[in-house]
C-alpha cells in the first residue's frame, strides 16, 4: 500500500466534515437495558452524505488471519 508523507488533505477535509455531521438519530432500542442507540443505518445516513461532500468515505475491510 502507498502511503502519503502528509495527512494535511484529509485532516483538513476530515475538519470540515465533523463542523457539519449532525448525531445521528437514535432509532433503535434495547429492552434489556430499556435504553436507545443510534443504529449503524443510522449512523451511516447522517455522515455519509457529508463525508461525500469533501471526498471522504467509510471502508471496512476484512482481515483474515488466521
Amino acid at each position: 500500500m502507498t502511503k502519503s508523507d502528509s495527512i494535511k488533505e484529509i485532516a483538513t477535509a476530515l475538519a470540515k466534515a465533523q463542523g457539519e455531521i449532525k448525531d445521528a438519530a437514535k432509532d433503535g432500542t434495547n429492552p434489556h437495558f430499556k435504553s436507545s442507540y443510534a443504529t449503524l443505518a443510522s449512523v451511516l445516513s447522517s455522515t455519509r452524505p457529508v463525508l461525500s461532500k469533501f471526498g471522504l468515505s467509510v471502508v471496512q475491510t476484512c482481515d483474515n488471519e488466521t
